[in-house]
């Protein structure tokens, strides 16, 4: 999902990009018939995690893991269990000399109760409590993913829809030029090419806006998939960029010491190098007696009136202690095996600890440079629409040339692309790090 989001992104910056504005809503006429979500960023996530279904899959292994633990432990319990039986001989006569048996047809009703124990059984149990709390671990995990996907689907839609806007007003500034050079034209005080150079340049402009408006509209599709509320719900966002951007927030969080107790995947690692090790227990546990019982209870019926013997006893006990004594090494080398596997599990758990601190400086570096960069844009862009407006007035009075509107209209495009890349890059880097962090 953060590849395809990343290429949706990727593309609506390609075509064109840009960043903050207001309100904003699902693209495409709409029937007034149509439920309307009004959202700000922090209802957008919370609907997300009531409603996402992969969030609510991720719910469900938990309660599977807790269904599993209770699985393990009924084991040791009393198993009880019923049976009727009926059987005919087709008149079949024992015979033992001078004493015929009968064998008339009967019926038998059994109860049993049994209960076992072994090491096993009680290594599976702690080993479900393990799962269980794996399992919880994944839930918020998935839940942190979701708001923070949810956020950055959520401002990249501000972005795009930002781009329009200006997209717009670029485009309304070049038809305007257009038709003053059309107009100059026909009267003869410019030449065509000079208007064919602006007309250009409106086509251009034109098919940007519509290759942006569709990339918005994927955004708008990803963000429904995220809210579990389907595509055929209106879509708006009430917050804008400005509401949303804060720098005092985002220099903040380059200050906030990184706690590794806190990092979901460090967690899960660390239950996970605690599984193996609680695997080596488990194998030894081959080796501890297993110990059964059970209680019988049995009633028969004979269904004629002849003589015969009954030699089903109605009551029976039985107690069972079961030794393991020699196995050829399998079970020492099961031990071996899940020795070598914790040791395993730990390597990986020290380098994994390794590379979250490297991350962490990275991702701290990026978010300071991408901070930067997006300061240096937000500048860069407003010079640009300066020197486009003057070049404009210009042309209006004669003072400046098609193509000195041409380049100025391309250099503030080039701004704005950059502008809304450098947005991008901040708010991915402020998230990617919020995640690391647990923030």
């Amino acid at each position: 999902m953060k590849k395809y989001l990343t290429a949706i992104v990727a593309l609506a910056v390609a075509v064109f990009p840009v960043a903050g504005q207001g309100q904003g809503s699902a693209p495409a006429a709409q029937a007034d018939s149509i439920e309307r979500l009004e959202l700000t960023l922090e209802e957008a996530q919370d609907y997300a995690v009531e409603n996402n279904r992969s969030l609510q899959n991720a719910s469900l292994q938990v309660r599977q893991a807790y269904a599993a633990r209770w699985q393990t432990i009924a084991t040791m319990l009393p198993q009880v269990n019923a049976s009727l039986d009926y059987s005919d001989m087709c008149g079949y006569v024992m015979d033992l000399g001078a004493f015929p048996i009968a064998m008339p047809a009967s019926g038998t009703i059994g109860i049993t109760a049994s209960i076992a124990l072994s090491g096993s059984q009680i290594m599976g149990a702690l080993l479900n409590n393990l799962s269980i709390e794996m399992n919880s671990i994944t839930e918020k995990k998935s839940e942190s993913d979701l708001r923070n996907t949810t956020s950055y689907i959520y401002m990249s839609i501000l972005a795009i829809e930002e781009t329009v806007g200006l997209l717009d007003n670029n485009l309304k500034n070049l038809q305007k030029l257009y038709e003053m050079t059309q107009h100059s034209v026909l009267v003869g005080v410019a030449e065509q090419t000079d208007a064919d150079q602006i007309s250009v340049q409106v086509s251009g402009m034109e098919n940007q806006i519509n290759t942006t408006k569709r990339s918005l509209e994927m955004l708008y599709n990803s963000l429904a998939l995220q809210l579990g509320c389907g595509v055929e719900k209106e879509i708006v966002l009430t917050q804008t960029l400005d509401d949303l951007l804060d720098s005092e927030s985002m220099v903040s969080l380059l200050h906030t010491d990184f706690d590794l107790e806190r990092n979901y995947d460090y967690q899960l690692l660390k239950k996970n190098t605690e599984l193996s090790k609680k695997q080596i227990t488990l194998a030894a546990m081959d080796y501890v007696p297993t110990l059964s019982a059970y209680y019988q209870y049995s009633a028969k019926k004979y269904f004629s009136d002849e003589m015969t013997m009954n030699m089903t006893p109605p009551n029976a006990i039985g107690v069972t202690l079961s030794v393991p004594i020699w196995s050829s090494g399998q079970r020492a080398a099961a031990i071996t095996e899940k020795k070598l596997a914790y040791r395993a599990a730990q390597n990986t758990m020290d380098d994994t600890e390794d590379q979250l601190l490297v991350q962490d400086r990275q991702l701290r570096y990026n978010l300071a440079s991408s901070y930067e960069n997006y300061t240096t844009q937000k500048k860069n862009i407003e010079v640009s629409q300066k020197v486009f407006d003057n070049i404009s007035n210009k042309f209006e009075h004669g003072y400046a040339s098609s193509l000195e509107v041409t380049n100025a209209s391309t250099t503030l495009l080039t701004a704005q692309s950059n502008y809304i890349q450098a947005l991008l890059e901040m708010v991915n880097s402020h998230i990617e790090l919020k995640k690391l962090l647990n923030k």
